[in-house]
């Protein structure tokens, strides 16, 4: 037996013993590979959660297509990253989803268990106020939601149409902000702007939706 073949089995013996780096470098590879796997898709079934709610942010499934490539390409780390912010814009949206349901049914509570004096003011207020003026907290959701508005968080793309021209974003709005409430919309413009609210899809601050355009164009 030759020298070089002496070597050649020696060194095969200790990578099939696991002692040399050859072997730990596939196990890592390995295990980073599931990691990001793993990763991608737990930020897929956050982001079903998210859409399940129609809260999914227009950025998220981007962001996982994006991780989708880079393991594709073998860039482990950097879609495991990818993953994990799109996880986490997932996890954000389903939370703001829960807080605006939470405002309203917390909402619907406190009238419920208002005095009579309560009841008359809103007898009297609801659906009458012709503008309102936005504080700190607020978002189109919660205003069309007040009984004096629209007692209806759906409707609240009814008031984002009716001020176009101060509101870029229907997901920003600021402290401060005087918003004129339409109280003549007809039914179907009703209609229009609780469809709108239910299928709305994917959005991102900071962005005019392309659904929203669609809406504004009707």
């Amino acid at each position: 037996m030759t020298k070089r073949t002496t070597a050649r089995l020696f060194c095969v013996a200790l990578l099939s013993l696991g002692l040399i780096t050859g072997c730990a470098s596939t196990e890592e590879a390995s295990d980073s590979t599931s990691s990001a796997e793993q990763a991608i898709a737990d930020a897929k079934a956050a982001n079903a959660e998210a859409k399940g709610v129609n809260y999914e942010w227009r950025d998220t499934g981007k962001l996982i297509k994006k991780a989708e490539d880079a393991l594709a390409a073998g860039d482990e780390e950097g879609a495991l990253k990818l993953a994990n912010k799109a996880k986490e814009q997932a996890n954000i949206a389903v939370a703001q989803a829960a807080a605006e349901n939470k405002k309203f049914l917390n909402s619907t509570a406190d009238s419920s268990d208002s005095s009579a004096s309560s009841s008359a003011y809103g007898a009297g207020m609801a659906g009458r106020v012709s503008s309102y003026s936005v504080v700190d907290g607020d978002n189109l959701w919660n205003i069309s939601g007040k009984d004096e508005v629209y007692a209806n968080p759906y409707q609240w793309p009814l008031i984002y149409k009716t001020n176009r021209d101060k509101i870029k974003d229907a997901d920003l709005i600021y402290p401060g902000q005087v918003l004129d409430i339409d109280q003549a919309a007809s039914a179907s413009e009703i209609d229009a702007a609780v469809n709108h609210a239910k299928t709305r899809g994917a959005w991102s601050l900071g962005d005019t939706e392309q659904s929203d355009r669609d809406y504004l164009a009707k």
